[in-house]
């Protein structure tokens, strides 16, 4: 007891009082639905949230039911599977994700997992609190959000920046290529192709991080999980082709995205045993050692029905059918992009990825323009200052809906929106 007699309390984490109130999207959520309670026969277009829509590949299904089968016979089935995954999924990940771009990899540098979202948020956690951390505005939120959960920021800023944080501006003006760090920082968050605004970086822009991070003893946290949607030749689709990268990058990837397992469940991070961090003392650290310890204590690994399922992408009938699904969605990425243009808009992404990045017109902010396109053409997309203070005035858009919803949409706004 206290020195008034009353029983003391568990005292919470204090980091996550730091963030705003509303994640991004449940912000989203809130808005659509008091936008239907008012207008009930609304038929709202959700183009915000990247999730996809098309059914799971035939060949993965069946991969799924012939898994099930096996855990309904004693002599097939399968109770705890390794932590970091099993074995024959892992060796597909490597003979076709990495081999055929000249990356070798060990089995044990390969960790299945349940998705890139937790990956890039629990990765943290094998790091220090005194780590400078930088990532590019706009970003993905769970960078953030899960180092200022942490601990390793100070507190949120009258400029919408956290203190502590290294901030790398993308806009139009830089062609959303960010600047190296005029500071020194330890971990890097890259996403390329980059969620939200669906650019890329070259190689040669590329390597200047890796180099980077070579030079300066960083480590950089490289989500990948939109490598499958590149279009053009000479983009690099993982990290590992730019050479040093095995000796200071973490790949993150995904089956969400290629395959349909946004519901399902199935990824997979990159730990080579080459990268290392520093102890308090300064000595050498593996990160493979250290992540490994993370995911056997806090993981139980991918169901083996799942890792069945992920398996079947490799083959030549996966590969055809998630090749059909990635054409189907560029295909709405070029009806999106080419629509808005068509209207005046202003407009980046799209082309080697999944997601549409426009300027909102006439200087309007990010929120405004989300509840004109809601009130006025029934359209739900994401603002962009919901992705950082350099998002601020610009939109993402996603080519993830059917092609019938995301055709009309592009009517709507041709027809309904007052530009």
């Amino acid at each position: 007891m206290d020195a008034k007699g009353d029983f003391a309390m568990p005292v919470i984490n204090e980091n996550y009082l730091k963030l705003p109130g509303s994640y991004l999207f449940a912000e989203i959520s809130k808005r659509v639905t008091d936008f239907k309670q008012d207008h009930p026969d609304a038929n709202v277009i959700r183009l915000g949230i990247g999730d996809v829509t098309r059914a799971l590949p035939s060949v993965v299904i069946d991969g799924l039911h012939n898994a099930v089968d096996e855990m309904a016979r004693e002599e097939t089935f399968r109770g705890y599977g390794p932590e970091q995954g099993y074995s024959f999924l892992i060796q597909k990940i490597i003979e076709f994700d990495y081999k055929p771009l000249g990356i070798t990899l060990d089995e044990d540098e390969v960790f299945v997992s349940d998705g890139s979202k937790s990956d890039v948020g629990n990765i943290q956690e094998i790091f220090g609190l005194n780590n400078k951390v930088a990532i590019t505005d706009p970003v993905y939120p769970v960078y953030l959000d899960t180092n200022v959960m942490a601990g390793r920021t100070g507190e949120l800023q009258g400029d919408g920046r956290f203190a502590g944080v290294c901030y790398l501006t993308c806009n139009a003006e830089n062609g959303f290529i960010p600047a190296l760090p005029q500071e020194k920082v330890d971990i890097i968050y890259l996403c390329y192709p980059n969620n939200p605004s669906g650019t890329t970086l070259s190689k040669a822009e590329l390597k200047k991080w890796v180099d980077y991070a070579r030079q300066n003893g960083a480590v950089i946290l490289y989500d990948a999980a939109y490598e499958a949607y590149i279009q053009e030749p000479g983009i690099p689709h993982s990290i590992y082709e730019i050479e040093g990268a095995k000796e200071v990058a973490v790949e993150f990837r995904t089956f969400s995205k290629n395959a349909g397992f946004t519901g399902t469940r199935c990824a997979f991070t990159v730990v080579p045993k080459t990268v290392v961090a520093k102890t308090g003392k300064g000595e050498d650290c593996p990160l493979n050692k250290l992540w490994n310890r993370r995911q056997t204590t806090k993981f139980n690994g991918v169901p083996y029905i799942v890792q069945r399922g992920a398996e079947a992408v490799y083959t030549a009938s996966g590969q055809k059918q998630i090749k059909a699904l990635i054409n189907y969605y560029m295909t709405n990425a070029k009806t999106i992009r080419e629509g808005l243009k068509s209207v005046g808009l202003e407009v980046f992404g799209g082309v080697n990825a999944p997601y549409i990045w426009l300027k909102t017109p006439q200087g309007m902010d990010s929120w405004s323009f989300f509840d004109k396109l809601l009130t006025e053409a029934y359209i739900v997309g994401t603002p962009g200052s919901g992705f950082g203070p350099a998002g601020q005035g610009y939109f993402r858009l996603t080519a993830f809906g059917s092609q019938e919803s995301t055709q009309e949409a592009i009517e709507r706004i041709k027809t309904r929106l007052s530009l």
